[in-house]
């Protein structure tokens, strides 16, 4: 049977894990027409949420759904790229009518599509190079939207990236457009959440108080233990309550890596056999044992200081104060100026993220996964090591 523990691309509602409420909340927004800015941890279930909620019948019957992640975007260029082959990818199943009606919207775009020869499917087969005005491509897709016969929902992932453009004008470029565009709902979605509240609740930038917030925490432990619990049931197989405990903890309750060690347990588990802690933790050091490569590589390409502040962050969990005395100290690291400067790019690389919380920020690195490599690697003691 299927793994019911899904790691990628869509998931069937039977197979997703609560969020009920966090549904409703999204779908109620959307639905009274308030763009949504969606922030949480990294790899916390945003994309997930989305999709399912694209998927409810209250939206399906009444918009257009299109999603895209501009996370490798850098600049204007690239996201009107991903953007067109987004809404693109979206039309090509409505039909020749829908194609028709993009191509002539779209005019600076599609003189490069073509059809598959033999299927006749319609492929998005632009370059980024054959972009060579990206505001007037942006102005054209944003005019097709607006002149769809269906409402459209446009989703994008990682929002935050659009700050980090070459180009001076992009975020007021694009509130512009979302802001006069009034066939279509809008969300923002991000895990770098003190760059989004910049750009979302600063009276200078454009997208100031444009947006309805909600934030995604983690799934509460009893339920997703009864997740896990009931996949496993159904598969005729048994999980041990404490190890799903367990687990939930070491990770802090992320999605992303409950999804991934259940997904291993469970194909750790024979058919009517038991899945116990040891099986869990087994498939911890499988996941670990799998990266290790790529952790041991980007541990190597850092500078001494930024290793050793990755390393130190990653012992406490989540680190405070890291450059006071008394955590240079602890730590055994250099001076507070050299653990700034190491601090600056390990947050710039995204190796490190930060809470602001109580007037102080709180550090951690990102994932997880490298988190427990780190403190079995460089940690004997570690029970993954």
């Amino acid at each position: 049977m299927q793994n019911p523990f899904i790691i990628k691309g869509r998931i069937p509602s039977e197979l997703f894990c609560d969020r009920v409420e966090e549904t409703q909340i999204l779908g109620r927004h959307i639905l009274n027409g308030h763009n949504v800015l969606l922030t949480s941890s990294r790899r916390m279930g945003k994309t997930g949420l989305i999709l399912h909620t694209f998927e409810q019948p209250q939206i399906s019957r009444v918009y257009n759904t299109v999603f895209f992640d501009i996370l490798q975007t850098g600049c204007l260029r690239d996201f009107v790229f991903v953007f067109g082959k987004a809404v693109f990818d979206t039309l090509k199943g409505r039909g020749q009518k829908a194609m028709d009606a993009f191509t002539r919207a779209v005019r600076s775009l599609c003189g490069e599509l073509s059809y598959d020869p033999v299927s006749g499917v319609p492929k998005f087969s632009i370059s980024i190079g054959s972009i060579r005005e990206p505001e007037t491509s942006l102005s054209e897709l944003f005019g097709y939207i607006e002149k769809s016969e269906r409402r459209c929902l446009i989703a994008i992932e990682e929002f935050q990236r659009i700050s980090a453009y070459p180009e001076k004008n992009v975020e007021a470029l694009l509130r512009t457009y979302v802001q006069q565009c009034s066939n279509a709902e809008f969300i923002f979605s991000g895990s770098e959440r003190h760059i989004l509240s910049q750009m979302f609740s600063s009276y200078s930038r454009p997208f100031y108080n444009s947006t309805t917030p909600l934030h995604l925490d983690v799934i509460p432990a009893d339920r997703y233990s009864e997740f896990v619990q009931k996949n496993f049931v159904t598969a005729g197989k048994t999980v041990e309550d404490g190890g799903i405990d367990m687990i939930y903890a070491l990770v802090c309750g992320n999605t992303f890596c409950l999804q991934n060690i259940f997904n291993v347990a469970f194909s750790l588990t024979p058919q009517n056999g038991h899945c116990d802690g040891k099986t869990m933790k087994d498939a911890v050091r499988d996941i670990l044992s799998t990266n290790a490569r790529y952790y041991e590589s980007v541990m190597s390409s850092l500078p001494m200081s930024q290793k050793e502040l990755l390393v130190s962050i990653a012992k406490e969990n989540r680190a405070r104060k890291v450059l006071s005395g008394e955590f240079i100290r602890r730590h055994s690291l250099p001076s507070s100026s050299i653990v700034q400067k190491a601090l600056l790019k390990l947050i710039s690389s995204e190796l490190i993220g930060y809470d602001d919380c109580d007037g102080g920020k709180t550090y951690f690195l990102n994932d997880i996964f490298f988190r427990l490599w780190i403190l079995g690697f460089y940690n004997g003691d570690s029970e993954f090591a």
